[in-house]
C-alpha cells in the first residue's frame, strides 16, 4: 500500500467519523434512558394517593395495596434505567470522547510523518533531475565545442591560435561534461538509496503505525459495544426483582377478604323484610297494612337515613367551612376554643419579644466592647440595628397587649372595667345593650353559639387602655420638647404618627412602660415609643 498513501488518509478519517457516530447514538441512547425514567417516576407520582385524603381509605382493600406495591416498583424500576444512563455516559461516551481525541492525535502526527518523507523523496527526485539536466547540457556543449575545434583544424586559413583556443575550449567542455557525469552518477546512487529507504523502511514503519492504531480504533470499538450490552445486563437482575415484587404483590390480593372489608364498611343492620300477607278486597272489611310488610319496612327503612342524612348535613355551629383565615380575635370559635388560642396567641408573643430582647442585650454588650474596644469595631455600626430591635419590641408588646385585652375578655376579667364605662355616659350604656342583646341573638334554641359572636367581639375591642387616659376633659400642659430620631406609623389606638426629624411637644413623661405621651397641635396627641424620640424637658414645668 505504499502508493495509497491518499487512501489510507480518507479510510482513518473514516474510522473516526465511524467511532463519532457510535458516541452520538449512545449519547442519544441516555437521553432517552433519562427521559424514559422521568416519565415511569412522573407515573408512579400521579398515581400515588394524596395524603388525609379518601384514597388512604382505599387502600385497605388488598386489591388498592397491591396496586400501591406496583407504583413503588415501578419507581425502582425507573432508577435502573437512570443506572443504565449513568453507566453508558461513564464508562462509553465518556471513555469513547477522551480516546477520540488521542486517536485524532496520533493520526495527524503518523500522517505528518508520511507527508514529510514523501516531500524528502521528491526533494530527492527533483536533485536528480537537475543533476541529469546538468550532465545532459554539458556533453551537448562537449560536442560542440568538439566539432568546432575539428573544423578550425581543417580550415588552412585559420591561425594556429585561433586553432590551439578552440582545442583548449573542447577540452574544457569535455571536462565539464565528465565532472556532470560523475555529480549524476552520484546524485543517482543517492537517490537510489533513499528511494530504497522510503519504500522499504520508511513508509512501511509508518503504515505500520497506522495500521495499528487502525486496529485498536476497531477492537475499541468492539469493546465499547459489548459495554453497552452489559450495562444492560447488570440491571437485569434488578428489574426482575422489581417485577417478582409486582408479582408477588398481584398474588398477595385477597378477594374474600375485600369483600368482608366492603360488607362491614356498608353493611345498614335492618333485618329483611317478613312476607307481604293477603289482603281480600272482596269483603267489606278495613284494610289495613301488615306491620311486617314491605311498605312499612321502607318506611321505617326511609324515616331513620332521612333523619340521620339531616343530621349529617347540619354542620356543627363552631365547625364552619369559611374561605380565607378565620378573624384574628378567633371571634368564631366557641369562649373555651377561643380563650386557648388567644392564649397561644400571647405565649407566641412572649416569645418572640424574648429573642428580640436576648438580641438587644447582646448588641448591647458587643456596644459596650466596642466602645471599651475601639480597635474590634464601630460603635455606632450597631446602632441602627439596637433601634430596629427596640422598634419590633414595641410592636410586639402592642400586640400582646391587643390579645391580652382580647383574653381578659373572655375569661372575664373586664367586668369591673366594663361597668365603670357602662356609668361615663349614654354612648356607653348603648355600646352595652347592644353587646347584650347581640349576645342574647347570638344563643340558639338549643344553646349553642352563632356567628353574631364575631360582631360582640367587634365592639368590645375599642375598651382599651388609651380611652381611660384620653377621657380627661383639660388638656396636659406642655413640660418640653422633643425631636422624633425614627419614622413611628401610630396604626394602633391611642398613638400617634410621627415623621423622622419632626419637633413636637412633650405632654407626659414615660412612666416606666416605654411610652411618652406627645403633642403636635391642639387636636393631635397620643403616645409614641420613649426609643424614638430625644426628649428636651423643661426644668420649670417639670418642677412644677
Amino acid at each position: 500500500l505504499q502508493d495509497q498513501f491518499d487512501n489510507l488518509e480518507k479510510h482513518t478519517q473514516w474510522g473516526i467519523d465511524v467511532l463519532e457516530k457510535f458516541i452520538k447514538f449512545v449519547k442519544e441512547r441516555t437521553e432517552i434512558e433519562l427521559s424514559y425514567a422521568k416519565q415511569l417516576r412522573n407515573l408512579s407520582k400521579k398515581y400515588q394517593p394524596k395524603k388525609n385524603s379518601k384514597e388512604e381509605e382505599e387502600y385497605r382493600y388488598t386489591s388498592a395495596r397491591a396496586f400501591l406495591a406496583t407504583l413503588n416498583e415501578m419507581n425502582d424500576y425507573a432508577g435502573q434505567h437512570e443506572v443504565i444512563s449513568e453507566n453508558m455516559t461513564s464508562l462509553i461516551t465518556g471513555e469513547l470522547t477522551r480516546y477520540v481525541q488521542e486517536l485524532k492525535q496520533e493520526r495527524k502526527s503518523h500522517f505528518h510523518d508520511g507527508r514529510k518523507a514523501q516531500q524528502h523523496i521528491e526533494t530527492c527526485w527533483k536533485q536528480l533531475e537537475a543533476s541529469k539536466r546538468r550532465f545532459e547540457r554539458d556533453c551537448k556543449e562537449a560536442d560542440r565545442a568538439q566539432q568546432y575545434f575539428e573544423k578550425m583544424d581543417a580550415d588552412i586559413n585559420v591561425t594556429k591560435a585561433d586553432v590551439e583556443k578552440a582545442r583548449q575550449q573542447a577540452q574544457l567542455r569535455h571536462q565539464m561534461a565528465e565532472d556532470s557525469k560523475a555529480e549524476y552518477s552520484s546524485t543517482l546512487q543517492k537517490f537510489n538509496s533513499e528511494q530504497h529507504d522510503h519504500y522499504y523502511t520508511h513508509i512501511p514503519h509508518i503504515f505500520q503505525k497506522i495500521q495499528e492504531m487502525e486496529e485498536r480504533r476497531i477492537v475499541r470499538i468492539g469493546e465499547s459495544m459489548k459495554t453497552f450490552a452489559e450495562v444492560d445486563r447488570q440491571v437485569i437482575p434488578i428489574i426482575g426483582k422489581c417485577l417478582d415484587e409486582i408479582t408477588k404483590a398481584a398474588e398477595s390480593i385477597d378477594h374474600k377478604n375485600d369483600s368482608q372489608l366492603v360488607i362491614e364498611a356498608f353493611k345498614s343492620g335492618f333485618e329483611p323484610p317478613g312476607d307481604v300477607d293477603f289482603e281480600d278486597f272482596t269483603q267489606p272489611m278495613k284494610r289495613t297494612v301488615s306491620e311486617s310488610s314491605l311498605s312499612n319496612s321502607r318506611g321505617d327503612g326511609k324515616s331513620e337515613p332521612k333523619f340521620g342524612g339531616k343530621s349529617k348535613g347540619k354542620l356543627w355551629p363552631f365547625i364552619k367551612k369559611n374561605k380565607g383565615a378565620g378573624p384574628e380575635d378567633f371571634s368564631n370559635l366557641p369562649p373555651e376554643q377561643r380563650r386557648k388560642k388567644l392564649q397561644q396567641k400571647v405565649d407566641d408573643l412572649n416569645k418572640d419579644i424574648q429573642k428580640e430582647m436576648d438580641q438587644r442585650d447582646a448588641l448591647t454588650k458587643m456596644k459596650d466592647v466596642y466602645i471599651k474596644n475601639p480597635q474590634m469595631g464601630d460603635a455606632a455600626s450597631v446602632d441602627h440595628r439596637l433601634a430596629e430591635l427596640g422598634q419590633n419590641i414595641e410592636k410586639l408588646r402592642l400586640e400582646v397587649q391587643k390579645f391580652e385585652g382580647w383574653l381578659a375578655e373572655v375569661e372575664g376579667r373586664l367586668s369591673m372595667r366594663t361597668e365603670a364605662r357602662r356609668q361615663s355616659g349614654l354612648y356607653e350604656a348603648q355600646n352595652t345593650s347592644a353587646v347584650n342583646s347581640c349576645a342574647q341573638d347570638r344563643e340558639s334554641p338549643d344553646g349553642s353559639y352563632t356567628e353574631e359572636q364575631s360582631q360582640e367581639t367587634e365592639m368590645k375591642v375599642p375598651a382599651t387602655d388609651f380611652d381611660d387616659e384620653f377621657d380627661d376633659e383639660e388638656p396636659l400642659p406642655t413640660i418640653g420638647t422633643c425631636k422624633a430620631l425614627y419614622t413611628f406609623e401610630g396604626q394602633n389606638e391611642g398613638t400617634i404618627s410621627v415623621a423622622e426629624g419632626e419637633m413636637l411637644y412633650v405632654i407626659e413623661e414615660d412612666k416606666g412602660d416605654g411610652w411618652t405621651r406627645i403633642r403636635r397641635n391642639e387636636d393631635e396627641e397620643g403616645y409614641v415609643p420613649t426609643s424614638y424620640v430625644e426628649v428636651y424637658l423643661d426644668k420649670n414645668a417639670k418642677g412644677a
